[in-house]
């Protein structure tokens, strides 16, 4: 394995570990802004309320989907394998994460594959970042499918990260060229996904006039990149690595809120999944009211997995138990019946997606 190879690898343990044992979560996804409107007389009975949720032509039992988290070194294997064993249990969609390390060295390939061994029947998202599709292509793209035998595969976008990382790749031109040609040319639906700063209106447009499946937005206010580059940056004891802890702190408040991205990219077109600070069933709910097909958590399910299946499974059971409750007070037996159910927008994210109205309750 070379130096590269090896740097690529461990760098996918530490996010882990940090991710697990630091505070890295930064600014207001903009859920605390949005308030349902109380229904009284719900008519539906909680017992029988139907979750199940449609994507890109699959059926999940919630919209509650798996982000991506991890894969590329041999101590991220059991987590995959729990996160996998789970959204199969559920019924759920699953993304595994950047599979650069694995596809630069085949030793690692199984942290990945494992995912399809104990999901067979599960959605699997494969994932590979915007910088590698330019460099290598369409193969590449068809290899991190071939690797899970996944169902999609998400193109990550992570430049603040990049920017930060003194190993980080700082040139993006070419990188939407590379999408347009892996959109016309490529089988499985193509997802490009944001990895914490989310996606404007105007980025939306261009995906897909590209001609992307989905978009996952990815928004501001959970896990910070930022701020696990600058933790990582922090463990250094010279002037770059100072310097980098540095921009990382500044640049932890750079981003587009979840719940405003949401809005925007919602108004381009769709289907959409909602990710970045996504931490409750209630969360889920507020997203889903908004347009979301689906909602994507990562660091709630993080710690549980790297624990026991049980403790993950407990976790998830919490999520759907929450939003369960949402649908009820909303009079929502189903999915659909609560992407109507009228909410109170309030707060900043009231200010951000529509500064010139005041607020008012969405019908």
């Amino acid at each position: 394995m070379g130096d590269k190879v090896k740097l690529t690898s461990s760098r996918k343990l530490d996010h882990l570990r940090i991710c697990a044992e630091e505070d890295v979560e930064c600014g207001d996804a903009g859920f605390g802004d949005i308030r349902f409107v109380h229904n009284a007389l719900p008519e539906c009975d909680m017992g029988k309320l139907d979750l199940s949720a449609r994507f890109l032509g699959h059926t999940f039992s919630s919209p509650l989907f798996i982000s991506a988290m991890t894969g590329g070194h041999p101590g991220t294997k059991d987590v995959n394998v729990r996160l996998a064993r789970a959204a199969e249990q559920f019924r759920i969609g699953m993304g595994v994460g950047s599979q650069r390390a694995a596809l630069e060295d085949k030793k690692l390939a199984d942290t990945f594959a494992v995912v399809r061994d104990e999901a067979p029947h599960a959605f699997l998202v494969a994932n590979l970042g915007v910088v590698q599709l330019r460099d290598h292509g369409i193969e590449w793209a068809e290899r991190a499918v071939e690797m899970i035998g996944a169902d999609a595969l998400a193109i990550h976008l992570n430049f603040l990260q990049e920017a930060i990382q003194p190993e980080g790749d700082h040139n993006a031109v070419g990188c939407f060229a590379a999408i347009e040609e892996l959109c016309r040319n490529f089988k499985t639906p193509v997802i490009v996904k944001e990895t914490g700063c989310g996606i404007s209106a105007a980025t939306a447009r261009k995906c897909w006039g590209a001609g992307v499946g989905a978009i996952d937005i990815g928004g501001w206010g959970g896990t910070s990149w930022a701020a696990v580059e600058a933790v990582r940056a922090g463990k250094g004891a010279s002037a770059k690595d100072k310097a980098l802890r540095t921009l990382g702190q500044d640049f932890s408040v750079w981003g587009i809120p979840t719940m405003v991205s949401l809005a925007e990219v919602l108004a381009t077109g769709g289907p959409v999944i909602a990710s970045g600070g996504v931490r409750s069933g209630l969360d889920i709910a507020k997203g889903l009211a908004f347009g979301a097909d689906l909602c994507g958590m990562a660091l709630p399910l993080l710690k549980p997995a790297m624990e026991s299946d049980e403790a993950l499974a407990r976790t998830i059971d919490a999520i759907h138990r929450e939003l369960t409750a949402a649908m009820f007070l909303t009079g929502s037996a189903r999915i659909t019946d609560l992407r109507k159910a009228p909410v109170y927008l309030t707060g900043h994210t009231r200010q951000q997606i529509d500064k010139d109205n005041p607020a008012r309750i969405r019908r």
